[in-house]
């Protein structure tokens, strides 16, 4: 009989914890004391958003406050091109992480303002912004001199001071205000709720309502009209429409319309048809007998003669 022999079981890696699972994921978790962002398993396990637009925001959100999150600055920092990069923002503004708000600045340049949430749709936190839209000019504050330890010595001994009262709870921390509703939002979600007058399959949820709110909206502020926004979104519609949401929030974001230029006031004035001028009539002279001068197209009776001369026939 052949001799068996025993084949030694293969060691474990050093410094890798083992685990009671028999298949999957293993974590490996290493104590950072800085340079880490949270973010919430919600967005890391999304099932709608696609691969590029969760790792796209969990970037954004590892940003710090003022810095460029604009589309050719993510295509200059990852491989993606602007078309995937552009395609994923829309992504994650239809879910409600990224909000962009359109606004007019003094000069008449329009800004963009880009607003990240860590919890879409989180009530009273309007979230951080991403991109510093209007450049704040921040004055240095004069250090306060440091006394040094001789001056810190009193000369005499100092007289028992008084009890200080009890310190009073520090005031809670004011609500940041939530940001200004867009004046186009209420028509836009009237829009998107009554597609379902013209289509059936059109039946969206309000959590659907708002995340196309955002995305509908920019076409009012682009200049668009009710009628123009609903044929962009209800025009040729396919024979199997299975995904309404996604449907609408892509026509909604490849089919947006650029704004209207800015255009001085002068300029629409000669745009604006003018009225036309009365038409001008020569003068001439009353042939009736009281010759009084008057501007008529022809003839050359006056009112008040030809009312007398038609009397005087009847």
């Amino acid at each position: 009989m052949a001799e068996q022999k025993l084949i030694p079981a293969s060691c474990p890696r050093q410094g890798v914890r083992r685990t009671a699972a028999r298949s999957g994921v293993t974590h490996v978790r290493t104590y950072q004391p800085d340079r880490y962002s949270i973010i919430g398993n919600h967005l890391a396990q999304h099932r709608q958003l696609s691969l590029t637009a969760i790792g796209l925001a969990v970037h954004i959100l590892s940003l710090p406050d003022g810095a460029a999150s604009d589309i050719r600055t993510l295509a200059a920092h990852f491989p993606e091109g602007r078309d995937r990069i552009a395609f994923a923002l829309r992504e994650l503004e239809g879910a409600g992480y990224i909000e962009r708000v359109r606004e007019r600045v003094a000069d008449g340049r329009v800004i963009t303002r880009t607003y990240a949430h860590e919890v879409p749709g989180e009530p009273g936190r309007p979230g951080r912004p991403v991109v510093a839209a209007v450049a704040v000019a921040t004055t240095a504050v004069p250090a306060a001199p440091v006394a040094s330890p001789a001056a810190a010595v009193p000369a005499t001994p100092a007289a028992p001071a008084e009890p200080e009262p009890p310190a009073r709870d520090p005031a809670p921390d004011a609500v940041e205000p939530a940001p200004p509703r867009s004046e186009h939002h209420d028509e836009a979600e009237a829009l998107l709720i009554g597609l379902r007058r013209t289509d059936d399959r059109f039946t969206l949820s309000r959590r659907d309502v708002r995340h196309l709110v955002p995305a509908a909206v920019a076409w009012f502020e682009n200049g668009a009209s009710r009628t123009a926004v609903q044929h962009a979104l209800t025009a040729d519609i396919p024979a199997h429409l299975r995904h309404p949401k996604r449907f609408l929030a892509y026509r909604l974001a490849a089919l947006l319309p650029p704004p209207v230029p800015f255009l001085p006031e002068k300029a629409i004035e000669v745009m604006r048809p003018q009225a036309e001028p009365p038409p001008w009539y020569p003068l001439v002279i009353c042939a009736g007998g009281c010759t009084r001068p008057f501007r008529a197209p022809e003839g050359t009776w006056c009112r008040d003669c030809r009312a007398r001369r038609d009397e005087s026939r009847d």
